[in-house]
């Protein structure tokens, strides 16, 4: 089954090597071996980019761009909508393969695909409202007007918890804005990027446009500094940890270069008495475990008024106890492994610093070991009484552990909602307007992102998602999260026979 659906993304489970549209690269001698979380399986391997390979692939998108931004937008949009019509085609390998190469769940993973097709949707539409604004002058027989224009080179950094949907998020928006795109995948979820990259070849090769206009590189972190550190390289669109935004943020500032930055969240939901505990059930228990917990929006503290906070707790770990844990291509599991035993250790640190901080194990966490566990990346979601204040809770761990809080006052529940140094994802689970509208002004949470009786997990992508704080302030995917990838340019046009001033100036010869 594995191999069937690798066979039909036309992926190998040799050697891969370094792909750039329809370009072939060799000639590096180390190699990326992705394995997979769900068996331990070595699934395949993929050269890493060297500099000169690099540069090559650099050169070919300055090439490509030439040709690309001259398009008029709504045929470039054209490119975009027949991807999407190939995403259709396979979403069910390209979906597996997300399942088996990240470990998420089966119906994630066709999930994610789905959301690919969904941007492409938005593109193509948004491909004919690139919209500018015309100003009156002061000065007579003048007309003002601003236009958008494309960057260039567009260097897209991805993580290994989504890693499709969060760059065709990017590629895709930035390809109808005029843009070339170069892609440097997470180097623990390669063999996705070149799946992507083979079905895009198709929608290339099919309409005899240049390679360059979408390329993938492969390796660490020594390869995203290539990009990052490159002044031919307009935007870098980086997702990943608050600690590698912060490197990525730097150095591209450095250089004066642009960077959109979506990083850490630490998701809280605010309980209130009048919430329907059956929706809360529902949004806390997908947000704290799908994913295995390794979603930026995952939930990681449930804030509960003191009055049902019993009856929370004890629905909570009534729910756990039905968690379904194992194979995620298996849709009757709901949880599946973290990615790697790095992770594992990760996880396991933090239940210890939790219990050392006096925190009360409501659900107990650990390792799953035996048949079907052979790869030791399964792990127990947990669930703990804390703190907000202990450091463990100001961290966010990547794992399927949540907290209890407790709280008194809508404003005392809207403080601990904020005080943390991320601002991604939050949502109030109430049946009370006065509330549900306190959380959502100016003086409610300060997250990019806030839901009432929704949890914090699952953005659509018709809003612009993103966060403020340690998140970045970064913006990706619909409303206006298009302008970041261009150029905003103010025209004058003069269609008099003088040439006044402004602010009346007067200028005589």
């Amino acid at each position: 089954m594995q191999k069937d659906f690798l066979r039909k993304l036309g992926l190998k489970t040799k050697n891969a090597g370094t792909w750039t549209g329809r370009a072939h690269l060799t000639g590096s001698a180390r190699s990326l071996h992705s394995q997979s979380p769900v068996d331990g399986t070595h699934i395949g391997s993929v050269t890493i980019t060297t500099r000169d390979q690099y540069d090559q692939v650099i050169a070919r998108a300055q090439e490509a761009f030439q040709v690309w931004r001259t398009m008029p937008a709504p045929q470039r949009g054209e490119i975009v909508r027949q991807y999407g019509e190939i995403l259709r085609q396979y979403k069910d390998p390209l979906g597996r393969l997300v399942s088996y190469e990240m470990g998420k769940s089966l119906q994630e993973g066709w999930g994610e695909v789905q959301e690919m097709i969904d941007i492409c949707d938005f593109a193509v539409g948004l491909s004919r409202q690139l919209y500018g604004l015309s100003m009156h002058s002061e000065r007579p027989a003048h007309r003002m007007y601003e236009q958008w224009h494309p960057l260039g080179i567009v260097g897209i950094i991805s993580a290994f918890n989504f890693p499709v949907a969060v760059w065709s998020w990017n590629a895709m928006i930035a390809l109808v804005c005029g843009d070339v795109s170069v892609w440097k995948a997470s180097e623990k979820t390669p063999l996705c990027a070149i799946a992507c990259q083979n079905l895009f070849q198709k929608v290339l090769k099919a309409n005899d446009l240049p390679e360059g206009i979408c390329s993938v590189i492969n390796g660490d972190y020594r390869v995203g500094e290539f990009m990052t550190k490159d002044p031919r390289v307009a935007l870098i669109s980086a997702t990943g940890s608050t600690r590698m935004g912060k490197i990525v943020g730097k150095t591209v500032a450095e250089r004066l270069g642009r960077s959109l930055l979506e990083l850490g969240g630490n998701n809280a939901i605010i309980i209130t008495p009048s919430s329907d505990l059956k929706i809360v059930l529902t949004g806390a228990v997908f947000g704290a475990v799908g994913t295995c917990g390794q979603r930026c929006t995952s939930t990681r503290r449930l804030i509960i008024h003191e009055s049902l906070y019993n009856d929370v707790k004890n629905a909570l770990a009534k729910a756990y106890q039905q968690l379904r844990i194992g194979d995620p291509l298996d849709p009757n599991n709901h949880v599946g492994p973290l990615i790697d035993t790095d992770a594992v250790n990760n996880y396991l640190k933090a239940i210890e610093e939790i219990k050392k901080a006096g925190g009360k194990m409501v659900v107990e966490g650990g390792v799953l070991s035996g048949k079907g566990y052979e790869s030791g990346c399964y792990v127990k979601p947990c669930i703990a009484e804390a703190q907000n204040d202990w450091a463990i809770v100001q961290h966010e761990t990547f794992a399927p552990i949540l907290y209890l809080l407790k709280y008194n006052t809508i404003e005392e529940a809207i403080a601990l909602q904020n005080g943390v140094p991320q601002g991604l994802s939050s949502a109030i689970m109430t049946n009370n307007l006065r509330e549900a509208e306190r959380f959502l002004s100016a003086g409610g949470s300060d997250c990019g992102i806030a839901n009432v009786n929704i949890g914090t997990s699952g953005a659509e992508i018709g809003g612009a998602f993103g966060g403020e704080k340690e998140t970045g302030g970064g913006r990706e995917s619909g409303s206006d999260a298009w302008k970041a990838y261009m150029r905003r340019q103010t025209n004058t046009i003069n269609y008099s026979d003088t040439v006044p001033l402004a602010q009346g100036i007067k200028f005589d010869l």
